[in-house]
């Protein structure tokens, strides 16, 4: 069954997409993300704000994601699984959080809000970008054939109808709010 979203094509297409940044933006700000100390408590595991809006963020972009693409308005386009790349993206990217107090998205939506703590971030981000373009040779020599499994998703990877893996992160998100709430409740 096609949901009724065939209007979204071309420029209007580039405006929503505009609107829904805006409006992410914003509810970051909202759900207290966009303030330093919210994510400073996250790793002190006293405040679990920035937790519940990720897992929010990740199982509605999933299912949007999935019902974009049933619709024939979104393709996927699957970048190759490389484990030791991700692993140091990952290790990388936590460190960089830790130090700063924001992720790239809480930090860009920080800016927004006037914090210019954030500015630091931003300029690290560039910094960090630049660094990868001018090594890029190296890491594709070095790095990323390590662990490198080509383009894979999760239903194949795990021979599981797509819908499965939908439910089981709508399910895991569940869990994980459950938990939380029964840390909070403790606290």
């Amino acid at each position: 069954m096609h949901l009724p979203l065939a209007f979204l094509t071309g420029t209007s297409l580039l405006w929503s997409a505009i609107g829904f940044g805006i409006l992410f933006g914003f509810l970051l700000h909202r759900g207290g993300v966009t303030d330093f100390d919210v994510i400073v408590r996250l790793f002190q595991f006293r405040d679990f704000t920035v937790l519940k809006v990720m897992m929010t963020a990740i199982a509605v972009g999933g299912v949007g994601i999935a019902l974009l693409h049933g619709q024939d308005l979104a393709k996927y386009h699957i970048k190759d699984l490389n484990l030791l790349a991700v692993g140091l993206g990952a290790a990388i990217f936590g460190v960089g959080m830790v130090l700063l107090g924001y992720c790239p998205g809480t930090g860009l939506a920080a800016i927004a809000t006037g914090r210019i703590d954030a500015l630091a971030g931003l300029a690290g981000m560039m910094v960090g970008g630049i660094t990868y373009a001018l090594s890029f040779d190296w890491v594709a020599a070095n790095i990323l054939p390590v662990g490198a499994y080509g383009k894979v998703r999760l239903p194949e990877l795990l021979g599981l109808p797509e819908w499965v893996c939908y439910a089981g992160l709508v399910a895991m998100a569940a869990g994980i709010f459950a938990l939380v709430a029964k840390a909070e409740k403790k606290a």
